[in-house]
Order: C-alpha cells, then structure tokens, then sequence
C-alpha cells in the first residue's frame, strides 16, 4: 500500500478499534467494576436498588428534596419514589432556564413475580406460583437457584421486608424441569412453548406436619415457617410485592478476569454508571445534573414509578419553581442520556446481527441513535445534530464510545426510555454497555464497556 493510501484511509475512514489498544487506565477501571458488583450484589430488586442508591447519596451529602426548600448552586438533593425510583439532581451553576443535563436510566430487571393468591400444595409438595415481569425465556429459569425479596404490606400500616435465600445458610428456592428421559414430546416443541408461564413455580417444601389424615399438611408446614418468621398469614400475600431472582452473586468472568457475570446488567450496570457519576462529581457543574433511575422500563414504563408518570416533571418543576423558571423552558434546553444497555455481537448467533453496525464488546460504551422495531417502531431516533454533539463531548472527554443497531432491521428490536423523555421536548440519545445473553438470569459485560459508560455519564454531566 502507498504512503498516500495510508494517508488517505486515515484522513478519512473510520479508526473504531478494541479499547484495549487504546490508552485505559486499568488500575481505574478494576476499582469502579469491583463497586459495580458489590452495588449488583445489594440491588438484587428495584426496592433493594433504590435503598442503596439513597444509601451511596446520603454518603456523599445528598439530602432529601422537600418541596419549597431553597437550593443553591453546589446543593445535592434527591426524591425516593415510593421506593422503587430515585430521582437526584447536583444544582448547577446556570438556572435551569440554560437546561439541565440528565441521565435516565432504569432499575428494575426481568423476574419472576408472586401472584396475589400464590401459595398451593400439590401432591404433597408446596408451590408458589409466580408471573413472570418483564421479556424473559421462560426455559432459562428452570433448575437454577432462587432468592426471594421483597415486602408484605400489612393492614395496619406497617410493612414486613422479606428475604429468602440472600444470606449464608439460607435455603434456596428452585423451579423442577422434566427429565431427558421423560421430555421427548417436550422436545418436539417450540423454545418458547416448551416451558409454559404457568408451570414456572417455585418448589417451597415437602414435609408435612399434622395427622396423616389432615389435608394440605405441607402448605400448612411452610405457612406456619413464613408467619414464624415474618408474621404474616396467607392473605397477606394479597397485599405483597415478592419477587424472585437467581440465587447468585456478580463475579469475573474469563481467565482473563475481563468481564462481569452477574444476574440484572440490564440495566443496572448503566444506572450505577449514571449514579456514580454523578455522586463522583467533586466540583459544582455548569448545568444541574439529574441522574433519574426509574422503575417498570421492563413493562413499558408506566405506573407511578415508571418514567411515563409525572415524577421526573414534578421533580424538576419544584427545582425550577425554585429559580422562577418555567419548566417548560427548562425541557426544551435539556440534554438526556437515555442510559440503557444493548446488545453485543455474540458470534455464536451470528445470523441476527448486522456485522457492521453491532456493538463489541470492548469497544466502549454503544451509541443508539434508535431503538424500537422493524421500521423503528417504538423509537425516539435522535436527530443528526445530537449525534454530533454526543461524538464531540466523548472525544474530548477521552471517552471510549462505538454506534450500533440492535440486531438486524427484521430480527426483533427493544425498547429504552428515550422516547419518554425525548415526548417532554428533551434533546435525547440511548447509549449503554453492550450486554451478553440479554434478559437472561445471568449476564455478560465487559469491564471496560463498564468504566468506559462511567466516564461518558460523566463527561454528560459536565458539559458546558
């Protein structure tokens, strides 16, 4: 090749290249992703995740908002939605009238629900049946082991937390499949078919108390250890919210050490990427930054708690009626970062992915300039001139970043909450870390991806 062709290939072709071959501070990012898993470890639900959000704020000074109290540049304050969401915001130095610059991101995670009458015994066994939250498959949750977290709200006010399987010693929980010995016609089926939603149910026990002649001797036995220990009688589940997840704690993955496994990436990874840096913020930011970690992404977002309710405006509506700023004026002049995982080239299942536009794992954090489905279904697709924005604040901030699609145009498609902030007039782009076996009870993602959506998060929120 000519000196000149060289010269002309790189003026003017594309030089994405794996991370590792580029300037990373490793000693850096080793200590980010072993916080990422101790936060994942204690996040296992979208109430635990918010608890040790409010946690990690209160640490680093953030105070609770309430309504009508002054805020001053520099002030951290933060609102807890029922529980279940966290919004907060490190005042800037402008008024919101110059906009806000915000990262979205969601912390809630494919799992199996109770259902309000949960508790059966069949067969001298004892069963909670669940229904599965979120895009799962349904044959991944099968013969693996399950924790159990969540609330009993009583009637008198009061609520009871409950957690099974989380601490040392504790029993787990697990859901049977048949034996290949016995699954020939469940052969014959469809992936999708073979596990039917409603045989999802979690084995509680088989030992009976009672006379011989008694009937549900072993629903009686495990009611009687779940009042014993919390109190509760079997209406109570009525007015419940357990869930139950993998019974497993993030750990490297690869010889190498390179990546994280770990149940709930999606999309955790990216909200303690917004989080942390946020809270990592040691000067006050030109432009208030507002890190939202929202509930129910994984249903569509709405309810109280997903980012379609009017938390996020109420929050931020208080914190400009605070400058005399209409919110309006605040929206229209704001940047989001849609902060939501997607999904990397796995060369085992080449056949759904557009080679030239997927994301790799170790090239950074993966600019969406769309979601949805099919003809973009479902997507706020971000203009020409907010990718160029996004480009130009990562490259100056040294930001490892790559641009993807998700999977091939027919393939399938997701969703993100992009939309939902991009309908309230605010500038909007999805960016997240590329994630293996998606949805799955225990994901894959590389460390670097990992520090690499940190540093992006934070270049946002220290733009100009």
């Amino acid at each position: 090749m000519s000196d000149e062709m060289k010269e002309w290939k790189k003026q003017l072709l594309s030089d994405r290249k794996n991370g590792y071959d580029k300037p990373v501070d490793q000693d850096a990012m080793e200590a980010y992703c072993a916080g990422y898993k101790d936060f994942l470890d204690r996040s296992k639900t979208e109430r635990l995740c918010a608890a040790e959000t409010v946690r990690m704020a209160e640490e680093k000074g953030y105070r609770p908002y309430v309504r009508g109290m002054e805020v001053k540049a520099g002030d951290r304050v933060y609102v807890c939605n029922r529980g279940k969401s966290v919004l907060l915001a490190h005042i800037g130095k402008k008024t919101l009238a110059e906009g806000a610059q915000i990262a979205a991101a969601h912390i809630d995670a494919p799992r199996l629900d109770l259902k309000p009458n949960p508790l059966y015994e069949d067969s001298e066994l004892a069963y909670f049946k669940t229904h599965y939250y979120g895009g799962i498959r349904k044959y991944q949750w099968v013969t693996i082991p399950l924790e159990l977290h969540g609330v009993v709200a009583m009637k008198d006010g009061t609520t009871v937390q409950v957690s099974v399987g989380s601490d040392p010693g504790d029993p787990r929980l697990v859901i049977t499949d048949l034996l290949p010995h016995l699954g020939m016609e469940q052969n014959k089926k469809p992936l999708g078919e073979a596990i039917p939603g409603e045989t999802l149910n979690l084995l509680l026990g088989s030992r009976p108390i009672g006379d011989e002649e008694d009937t549900n001797r072993v629903k009686v036995a495990v009611m009687r250890l779940l009042h014993e220990k919390y109190g509760i009688v079997e209406d109570d589940f009525t007015s419940a919210e357990l869930e139950a997840v993998p019974a497993v704690n993030a750990c490297d993955i690869g010889l190498d050490r390179s990546m994280i496994g770990a149940y709930g990436h999606d999309d955790r990874v990216c909200a303690y990427a917004a989080l942390k840096a946020l809270l990592d913020l040691e000067e006050t930011p030109e432009h208030t930054a507002v890190c939202v970690l929202a509930d129910k992404e994984e249903i569509g977002s709405d309810g109280v708690t997903g980012m379609q309710s009017a938390a996020f405006d109420t929050f931020l509506e208080d914190l400009c009626e605070g400058q005399n700023v209409p919110l309006r004026v605040c929206l229209e002049k704001s940047f989001c970062l849609s902060a939501d995982v997607t999904a990397a080239f796995d060369p085992n299942f080449a056949e759904v992915f557009e080679k030239r536009n997927a994301a790799y794992v170790n090239y950074g954090i993966g600019l969406c300039k769309y979601t949805g489905a099919r003809g973009k279904s479902g997507a706020s697709d971000a203009c020409a001139e907010t990718i160029a924005y996004v480009r130009k604040l990562f490259d100056e901030a040294g930001v490892i970043w790559q641009i993807a699609e998700l999977g091939k145009v027919d393939a399938g498609g997701g969703g993100t909450v992009a939309m939902y902030m991009a309908n309230r007039n605010i500038t909007t782009l999805d960016a997240g870390v590329p994630v293996l076996s998606m949805h799955a009870p225990f994901e894959v993602v590389s460390k670097l991806d990992c520090y690499e959506t940190y540093r992006g998060m934070k270049a946002v929120y220290q733009a100009m």
